[in-house]
């Protein structure tokens, strides 16, 4: 084991605080099959306690929006909640449209009571088809018949007493009636013989004028009998038309009082079935051709009896008569007429038809009363939805219409069917950034959806804690069928979740997560023939899920080995530091080194970052670069003027440089390459630091502290390699078995530092140097021979200034 000087002592890590331990003799069971499944939602007091909120106000304008990453619960835990809280609220009520006799463009609903809405549509079948069958009867009765018979009779014989005595006055005069395709006309007659017209014309003037005045003195007779038929055709009209209206009154008005009767508790219901008897009454000749046959008549071909009589249906949107307490829909395809419901329309003869019986429901209608859950991309990648829900929501009323109509250069006639009253809880779930972006630009958001529950990524590590994942583990099991687990299957799963979370203190709360690493966890304990899950089990499912995932990171560290990627592990170089970022590809990242070099030559340039200039480097790298110049400033130019160039930047690295926590490595570099003092190269950096030189913390510092493991641990272990951290990332350290065992046994080391002179004498084993009542360093110091180096460069530009 290689000895440690008091200053490495000083700062290292103790191996008990790089990773925290779950004690498996804390679970009082030997498998989770003892364990009770859980019946809550674990480490998410904020967003339950908001959701219990949010359901429950029943005050407009407090929908919700559940916001947090994937797999924290979001939609789990909404509709947990909905599935215990649902079953108390009353069951809504039904909606119906049905045809308006007034407008027919504009169909009316009706509100009934639950089962009242089938049940009403159910009658209304049921009188439909009666009237099929019932009027057609009633038509060919015998009394009907004689009745019909006898009006007719009563009609011809007025009829012929009419033309009978207008014969026999114009007999008197010399002329007789003729009925002819024109009508009725005045003829003159000899010896009972009919004038032709060559016979008029042959006679004298006289004879013809006093013809022509006959005439002329019974044409006022005939206008007299032409009126008297045309009245006494409409009489008779009229007669045959009460007649078939008593016969269908009689055939359909105990069917409808039997409605009446039923439903004479429902106003509206009542309403509507009068002005059904109305239309009834009024539509008659309707009525008389039903069930006729249209093989012998044309014009009955093209009358539609089904389309007649379906204007005395009922359209019922939601049938609740199988349902106990307020509706829960899952929208999984919210487009605009997934909520709102559309309007049907069928070919026919070239044209495109609708009518009533067509409207169909909406989520928005089968959740009314109830709860609407919808997915916020899902939702705002739909065209006209987003704005189809708010409309909805703001005017409390489900309004099914054609979406797009002012975009359309020929508008389409369609249905207007009346709005319907809108009374229901929406449940948006999406990410943090989709909500922050609609209430910041979407002035309605914030009226309409102020609850907000916010689902956290982690949650306080506590021994109750460890006991509800222990139930949220046998739950799972139980429900799926899984091999449980033990108690040290248990321990290791949890200290997991703590990896997951990156940090010893808290859990992770990504159960989507979670839940995959229990299942395959079961499945190799199963492959290996194991009663349960142990320790082992888990851990192999985590080890094969890295191997899956790891391709990229074994290259990386193939190249670092074989001296392809130049990262040094011994050594000590001037100007030179070890750096380490973090890789992210989707469901894998790791730790990454890289070596970071500075050098500082004459000049007044200042800090000049290689990255930024070629624009490689993102804007918090380049921010942690310029307070590099701050800090120099600050520690040694409070007197005279910082005048250097100098250049920084991460060697063989062709992506975008991003996050400042290489700045602590990069001011390091720059110090050494002005104090001249070599840095080790077994070890690597990672920390932000301010103005005032306190190192800050940064993240990822698992992956960066095993990023740099691996490739000491492949290159061979010298027992003074080991990785400077802020000591505030301390609380963090969640580090694999294998890195806590190397530290152990003095293979590998982990130092923490709060101040840049910490971390710099770490790196070369010199005093950093504090500033006397001159404030000037001493000498020897790393600070000394830094002022003194820049006094140096100062000279030498003001020399050459002069000599210019």
């Amino acid at each position: 084991m290689t000895t440690k000087s008091e200053s490495e002592e000083e700062y290292l890590v103790e191996p008990d605080r790089l990773r925290r331990r779950c004690a498996p003799e804390r679970f009082d069971f030997n498998t989770t099959a003892e364990v009770e499944g859980l019946g809550e939602v674990v480490g998410q007091k904020r967003a339950v306690e908001a959701v219990s909120f949010g359901i429950d106000i029943g005050s407009p304008g407090y929908h919700m929006y559940a916001l947090g990453p994937p797999g924290t619960g979001k939609s789990t835990t909404v509709q947990k909640f909905l599935k215990n809280r649902a079953p108390e609220k009353p069951t809504p009520s039904e909606w119906v449209y049905v045809y308006n006799f007034e407008d027919p463009d504009k169909p009316c609903y009706l509100k009934l009571p639950k089962r009242k809405g089938g049940e009403l549509r159910d009658d209304m079948e049921e009188l439909v088809e009666k009237l099929k069958t019932e009027v057609p009867r009633a038509f060919r009765t015998e009394d009907y018949q004689q009745e019909h018979e006898k009006i007719q009779k009563q009609h011809q014989q007025s009829q012929q007493k009419i033309l009978q005595n207008l014969d026999e006055t114009a007999g008197e005069e010399g002329f007789t009636v003729l009925q002819t395709s024109r009508g009725l006309v005045l003829a003159p007659v000899v010896d009972g013989e009919v004038l032709s017209p060559e016979q008029i014309n042959n006679m004298d003037e006289e004879e013809r004028d006093q013809l022509k005045s006959q005439r002329d003195q019974l044409q006022e007779d005939l206008r007299e009998a032409v009126y008297k038929l045309r009245k006494l055709k409409e009489t008779s009209r009229e007669q045959i038309k009460e007649l078939d209206r008593e016969v269908v009154e009689f055939s359909v008005s105990h069917l409808l009082d039997q409605l009446k009767e039923k439903y004479e508790s429902h106003e509206n219901v009542i309403d509507y079935l009068a002005s059904v008897e109305d239309d009834i009454g009024e539509r008659v000749g309707e009525f008389k051709r039903l069930g006729r046959d249209s093989s012998n008549n044309p014009l009955q071909f093209f009358w539609d009896e089904e389309a007649f009589l379906k204007n005395y249906k009922v359209n019922l949107l939601v049938d609740y008569s199988d349902s106990e307490g307020a509706p829960v829909v899952v929208e999984s395809n919210p487009t605009a007429y997934n909520l709102i419901g559309r309007i049907e329309h069928t070919g026919e003869f070239g044209t495109m038809k609708t009518d009533f019986t067509q409207i169909k429901p909406g989520a928005l209608h089968r959740a009314n009363g109830g709860y609407l859950i919808v997915e916020a991309r899902d939702l705002l990648r739909k065209p006209f939805a987003w704005e189809a829900l708010k409309r909805a929501l703001k005017n409390e009323e489900i309004k099914t219409e054609v979406m797009g109509q002012e975009y359309r250069t020929v508008q389409v006639k369609s249905l207007e069917p009346q709005p319907i009253p809108l009374d229901l809880k929406v449940i948006i779930i999406g990410d943090p950034l989709i909500y922050y972006l609609l209430y910041n630009l979407d002035e309605d958001f914030q009226e309409l959806f102020k609850v907000k529950a916010d689902f956290s990524v982690e949650t306080d590590w506590t021994e109750e804690l460890e006991g509800k994942y222990a139930s949220f583990i046998a739950g799972l099991c139980k429900d799926e069928g899984l091999l449980h687990f033990s108690p040290e299957g248990t321990a290791q799963l949890i200290e997991h979740c703590s990896r997951m979370a990156g940090d010893c203190k808290k859990l992770d709360t990504k159960f989507g997560d979670i839940v995959d690493l229990i299942r395959e966890s079961s499945y190799w304990a199963e492959r290996e023939e194991k009663e349960f899950v142990g320790a082992q089990s888990v851990k192999k499912a985590i080890d094969k899920r890295i191997f899956r995932s790891n391709r990229i990171e074994e290259k990386i560290q193939e190249l670092i080995e074989e001296g392809t990627i130049l990262i040094d592990t011994e050594g000590e170089e001037p100007g030179q530091v070890n750096g380490i970022s973090v890789v992210p590809l989707g469901d894998y990242r790791f730790g990454k080194p890289s070596r970071i070099t500075a050098r500082t030559y004459a000049g007044s340039e200042g800090v000049v970052n290689i990255d930024r200039e070629i624009e490689l480097g993102g804007k918090i790298h380049n921010k942690g670069v310029m307070i590099l110049t701050g800090y120099l400033g600050d520690r040694f130019a409070t007197e005279t003027p910082l005048t250097l160039s100098a250049s920084l930047t991460f060697e063989q690295l062709y992506e975008e440089v991003e996050g400042d926590s290489a700045a602590s490595a990069e001011l390091y570099a720059l110090l050494s390459s002005l104090s001249g003092l070599p840095l080790r190269q077994d070890l690597a950096v990672t920390g932000s630091v301010n103005q005032r030189g306190q190192i800050q913390a940064i993240g990822g510092v698992n992956d960066k502290i095993e990023g740099f493991f691996k490739v000491c641990k492949r290159r061979g272990f010298s027992g003074r390699q080991g990785v400077i951290i802020p000591a505030s990332n301390v609380k963090n350290l969640m580090l694999k078995e294998e890195v806590v065992e190397a530290v152990k046994n003095g293979d590998f080391n982990v130092y923490a530092v709060a101040d840049v002179k910490e971390g710099i004498e770490l790196l070369t084993g010199c005093y950093a140097g504090e500033k006397d009542a001159q404030g000037e360093y001493p000498s020897d110091s790393v600070f000394g021979r830094v002022q003194q180096r820049l006094v140096e460069l100062a000279e030498k530009v003001r020399e050459f200034k002069r000599d210019e």
